[in-house]
């Protein structure tokens, strides 16, 4: 499918490199452009960029009153070539696909996901920013555009790209690790719904636990299982702990967990990191018991926007907490954080086809 292109006039768009002269927020910036393509009698069209602008919808879709709606989240960065890489897009594409069956959306060739990416990337490549940490995060999403109050799979469709040029996820940043509120008060998703989908809806549903740990002193939610008996994920990440015999533990993937492709990429380093890293199911009093023996040295979060977030504390509901290891950003974190980051930026090799190199195509 070919691409048409619909650019701001030169003069209205960035023509100089983008130089921060302060860290940028996560997602919080536009680009000039966005991608859009829809999907009308059953099947894909239209494909264009155009200026970043509102999008019209009418106040009966689908996708606002039934949510059916669902997103992807990847980043591009630029290495010492002077080129933007984006990383891992493959996953991002087949994992959206996973999405909309989930959520019985239509599938979308993964191919023409990336061909998209990579389009709107080279033609706002400027808004690249130059400073260090920064990535441009991706983020393509679909959404239900049916004009209907009957409750049923859309017929119409947007398939859009966003891209926002940003600093680091936690403001304080990989430095200052975060506590996780321990509550069997709210869960996540239970079996047989739309936990292995990244659907809006679930996003939604976390908000209140989100608010709910912040009067805790905590960043977000540890969901238990429906049974409050095993660790599952975090409110915007997989989790996953490390032993004192340097295992790296992430919880088994279900239909209520969703895939990291973060956690997926350091299943897939082990041997090169020189780490064991195993998927079982954790125990939640297990989990306790090993942290306060100090069989549990470090924890944390993997997820793409903040590729690690290290955990140094846990509370719970009745204000008591534990310490993990010292409190502070463990040895194994960190060697995984920095292999990892390394790869991202084209410091360290990275495995074949991990980084696709976006092609200067563009047209005015």
């Amino acid at each position: 499918m070919e691409i048409s292109y619909k650019l701001k006039s030169k003069s209205d768009r960035r023509s100089e490199p983008f130089k921060p002269t302060s860290t940028l927020s996560f997602g919080q910036l536009r680009t000039d452009h966005m991608f859009l393509l829809n999907y009308e009698d059953s099947k894909w069209q239209n494909a264009r960029i155009v200026p970043y602008s509102d999008i019209p919808v009418s106040p009966g879709a689908i996708a606002i009153h039934y949510g059916q709606a669902l997103f992807e989240g990847a980043k591009a960065f630029m290495h010492e070539d002077g080129e933007i890489y984006s990383f891992r897009i493959d996953k991002n594409a087949k994992r959206l696909n996973v999405s909309a069956e989930i959520l019985c959306m239509p599938q979308l060739d993964e191919e023409l996901q990336i061909k998209a990416i990579h389009a709107l990337i080279d033609v706002d490549r400027l808004w690249f920013p130059l400073q260090e940490g920064a990535s441009l995060y991706i983020r393509p999403f679909m959404f239900a555009t049916e004009d209907s109050l009957g409750v049923h799979p859309s017929s119409k469709y947007i398939f859009a790209v966003i891209l926002s040029p940003s600093g680091p996820y936690y403001p304080a940043g990989f430095t200052k690790p975060i506590k996780l509120l321990i509550t069997k008060k709210f869960h996540r998703a239970v079996s047989g719904g739309t936990g292995a989908a990244k659907a809006a809806g679930n996003y939604a549903a976390s908000l209140r636990a989100g608010e709910f740990a912040k009067k805790f002193g905590a960043s977000q939610v540890l969901y238990l299982d429906s049974e409050n008996k095993y660790i599952e994920e975090a409110g915007a990440m997989n989790h996953f702990h490390i032993e004192k015999d340097g295992t790296v533990v992430i919880p088994e993937f279900t239909d209520t967990i969703l895939r990291s492709i973060t956690s997926e990429s350091i299943l897939e380093l082990q041997n090169v990191l020189g780490l064991k890293v195993v998927q079982r199911r954790v125990l939640l009093d297990e989990f306790v018991e090993k942290i306060k023996s100090g069989e549990i040295i470090e924890a944390g979060g993997f997820g793409t926007a903040a590729v690690i977030s290290p955990v140094g504390e846990y509370i719970f509901e009745d204000g008591s907490s534990i310490t993990v290891g010292d409190g502070k950003v463990g040895k194994y974190t960190k060697k995984i954080y920095e292999y990892y980051t390394g790869i991202q930026n084209g410091k360290i090799k990275a495995p074949d086809g991990w980084l696709k190199k976006v092609e200067r195509i563009n047209k005015d």
